[in-house]
């Protein structure tokens, strides 16, 4: 079914206009990546229509969120500590409840996170289970996770195609420009870019 509706975008969707190729290798499984960071405002706006977008995708398309650590308003180690903070929130399950938290504490309550005890303090009195989260902030997968987002940070970074948040990549290939998409349906339009960049090699 998902090739079916595709058949009328692909003459909608212009490369290098609605959305620019980044990568020749495409990532191993069928991805939208949402490069994001807690000290940007604008990420804080654009989560609700990622939530949106989220309930578009196909089963077997994979939505992950990667953190970055390269916003002046927290020094690299601070920022990576939250993208380690994100992975522990899907690993206990609360994903949407704590990055919501984390949004609210950085952007609306305007506190600062100097520790990890600042952000496990957040966790607990959202109901995340203190010692769980201690465990985790410390486990192979957890820093392997957040290595990766840094991973893919620099390597984008490197060659142009990540220069602020919030990006949105597909597949690890293309990089969806939202300037150009339809303002009077641009929740419709971001959903049938989404689909088609999904089919292309």
């Amino acid at each position: 079914m998902l090739f079916i509706p595709m058949v009328g975008y692909s003459a909608d969707y212009i490369e290098g206009e609605h959305y620019t190729k980044v990568n020749e290798q495409a990532s191993i499984k069928a991805e939208v990546r949402e490069y994001f960071s807690f000290y940007c405002p604008h990420c804080m706006k654009f989560e609700p229509f990622m939530d949106e977008v989220k309930k578009t995708l196909p089963e077997n398309v994979n939505f992950e969120l990667n953190h970055v650590d390269f916003l002046r308003q927290a020094s690299p180690k601070i920022q990576h500590m939250l993208s380690k903070a994100v992975v522990v929130a899907q690993q206990l399950d609360m994903e949407k409840k704590l990055t919501g938290a984390l949004f609210n504490y950085i952007q609306v309550q305007r506190a600062i996170i100097t520790s990890e005890k600042d952000i496990r303090n957040i966790f607990v009195l959202n109901g995340a289970d203190g010692d769980k989260f201690d465990k985790l902030m410390t486990s192979f997968s957890v820093k392997s996770k957040a290595n990766l987002m840094k991973k893919n940070q620099d390597y984008f970074s490197k060659k142009g195609a990540l220069t602020g948040v919030p990006t949105i990549m597909v597949n690890g290939q293309y990089r969806i420009n939202p300037q150009a998409l339809d303002k009077k349906d641009f929740v419709g339009d971001y959903n049938k870019l989404i689909a088609y960049l999904l089919t292309l090699k």
